[in-house]
């Protein structure tokens, strides 16, 4: 119970500390000749307060305190240790408290690294942080405390959902919330600029630092997230367009195409009103992820089910902060077209700007696909679901060209541009249009759009594998990050084009076989844990090429909450993985056994393990 009490009052302590900053901000912008020791102070005390509440609540998670209604609800004395602290912020009030956490360190860190800026700029970037971080502590205080009291102490707690009592997805939460709050940072400074008209090329190398830092963290986050996926829910892909998978894919899109802007205005004057909306675009859609997965409005493995008031709390909360942004944006951003730097249609500048058309298409689709089903429940209670071919459709088409701009633009200068090496380039594509078709005819997979597709990718793969060596260490983020994009959409067309699965119901001792694949379950094993029972299957597999392997997927039975989940195993090489999973049926003396064969699924993680690792380089480039 102590421990609730500390995580409280600091809390409210914090919250004190962010009314404090605001008078000190207003009284220091009046005479703003150098940053007033106070706010620093003040700003270290809030970021000191949230820790010591995080800390509170990370404990009360440690010892089992059932008087704390979020440990009850959330945690079990038999948890081991590791899944009660990650219990922390596997839940909606933890997963704020996290939130917050990361926002009061990050406007800290802010402050004491933004040097050779104005100091009306950082304060100014310390209001309209300490708006979101105030309003998160309100909403945490009023809505979603995470250290309400229940009497009489109950003995033991519900547990926590056994699928989220994972290493992958332990982590997954706190590397996505660093995205997340980074763009926070990134609309607050760009709201300070345009009120100070000060967006200029100064000011696109100051915050190119933290819109790298986000998009590095965010793009690592939906990674994480996309393993526990594949290997967790039993369903054998990486990516179901799921619409919490969804919403953090669209700030992502901006923030991507964010990170290609900012470059422009690193070299000039241009592109600033794009800049802006994205920044206010990026942001907001981190809120809105918020609020349709903390609103329970979204139905998905992922959301956790809540009251509806604390989304409206959070609803209305982003109205603010929209229609606030939308004002400086109007009143205060000047017109582009009275000095609007000019460029030829060949230049680096018009290849970012139609990326920049293809990111917000794609990231349009993924919106209406996300909240039409919404709209449609409220309009006519008319409930549907938007799967994958409703992606697969509008996307598929605008990528073949959206690739084809990638490999090109980046050969171009700025202002003004010759492609050069025309002949490789024309050689390259025809290349790549020749092996995607042999590709394509060795599988009999004769689709048209498939050729087009895959030939597009492979000449992405091969501009940038050419860049390497002809460029050597020039752009080289800019070369590794295009390179792991083209690995990653060459491993998933072909992951999608030559995937294999065999689906059938087997006893123990009985055996399935077809022409290219024989499966034999040989036993069955019982095995017993800390907090669960375990039923192992062995399975035998023998392929057409007289390869043998065993894999043993496994049927865990949670003692609280009492829950059945299925873990898969997975056999994993270069080229493809192995992947199994059993599912009991019901009354019944067999097992439903599923077995899949997905080429490539590990130059997936690779290749977007690479794409960070360009956002890397380039970070330390820039600190260097």
């Amino acid at each position: 119970m102590i421990y609730s009490l500390i995580g409280h009052y600091s809390l409210i302590l914090g919250l004190i500390a962010g009314l404090v900053l605001f008078y000190l901000s207003f009284k220091n912008f009046k005479n703003s000749i150098f940053l007033n020791s106070k706010i620093l102070t003040f700003t270290f005390l809030q970021f000191f307060f949230v820790v010591i509440s995080f800390l509170s609540l990370v404990l009360s998670f440690i010892v089992s305190d059932f008087s704390n209604e979020t440990v009850f609800n959330n945690s079990h004395t038999t948890k081991p240790l590791f899944y009660k602290i990650s219990g922390t912020w596997g839940n909606h009030e933890g997963s704020l408290l996290l939130w917050l956490l990361v926002l009061t360190l990050f406007i800290f860190i802010f402050l004491l690294r933004t040097k050779n800026q104005p100091v009306k700029y950082k304060i100014l970037t310390l209001v309209f942080q300490q708006l979101i971080i105030v309003g998160f502590f309100i909403f945490l205080i009023k809505t979603s405390n995470p250290f309400n009291y229940l009497f009489p102490v109950p003995e033991e707690g519900l547990g926590l959902n056994p699928i989220l009592q994972d290493p992958a997805l332990a982590i997954h939460p706190p590397i996505l919330y660093l995205g997340y709050v980074g763009s926070s940072i990134i609309f607050s400074s760009a709201l300070a600029a345009t009120s100070l008209k000060m967006i200029s090329p100064n000011w696109a190398v100051h915050i190119k630092n933290w819109i790298l830092i986000s998009w590095i963290f965010l793009t690592l986050g939906i990674l994480l997230g996309s393993i526990w996926a594949y290997y967790e829910l039993g369903w054998g892909g990486f990516w179901f367009w799921d619409p919490v998978e969804n919403v953090s894919l669209m700030p992502w899109l901006a923030l991507t195409t964010l990170l290609h802007c900012i470059m422009v205005l690193e070299r000039k004057s241009s592109l600033t009103s794009w800049i802006i909306i994205l920044s206010i675009a990026t942001f907001t859609l981190s809120m809105c992820g918020t609020f349709l997965v903390r609103s329970g409005i979204l139905n998905s493995v992922h959301t956790f089910a809540n009251d509806p008031e604390r989304g409206l709390f959070i609803l209305i909360f982003l109205f603010v902060l929209i229609f606030l942004s939308l004002f400086i944006f109007f009143f205060f951003h000047k017109d582009e077209k009275l000095n609007r730097p000019s460029f030829s249609f060949l230049s680096k500048e018009t290849s970012i700007l139609i990326n920049n058309w293809f990111m917000m298409y794609f990231l349009s689709v993924v919106l209406i696909g996300t909240i039409y089903p919404i709209f449609l429940d409220i309009i006519s209670s008319e409930k549907i679901s938007v799967g994958p071919p409703f992606y697969h459709k509008l996307i598929i088409p605008f990528l073949i060209p959206f690739l084809l701009m990638m490999a090109i633009g980046p050969k171009l200068k700025w202002i003004k541009s010759r492609l050069n090496d025309k002949i490789y380039l024309i050689l390259l594509l025809l290349g790549s249009i020749l092996l995607a078709f042999l590709i394509l005819k060795n599988f009999n997979q004769n689709f048209l759009i498939n050729t087009i597709l895959i030939s597009s990718a492979l000449y992405l793969f091969f501009v940038t594998i050419r860049d390497f060596f002809i460029r050597k260490f020039e752009n080289i983020s800019q070369n590794i990050a295009h390179f792991g994009f083209s690995l990653l959409i060459l491993s998933i067309l072909f992951n999608n084009l030559f995937s294999s699965e065999i689906i059938t119901n087997l006893k123990v001792g009985e055996t399935f076989d077809n022409s290219k694949t024989k499966i034999i379950f040989e036993s069955v094993d019982q095995k017993k844990e800390k907090n669960y029972d375990s039923i192992i299957a062995n399975f035998k597999i023998q392929s057409s090429n007289g390869k043998k392997d065993k894999l043993s997927p496994e049927l865990r039975i949670y003692n609280q909450p009492v829950i059945a989940t299925s873990e898969a195993d997975i056999k994993t090489t270069l080229m493809s993985d192995k992947f199994m999973v059993i599912n009991l049926v019901q009354n019944q003396d067999f097992f439903n056994v599923r077995y899949q064969v997905k080429p490539f699924m590990l130059w997936i993680w690779i290749s977007v393990i690479l794409i960070s690792f360009g956002g890397l380089i380039s970070f330390l480039k820039k600190r260097l």
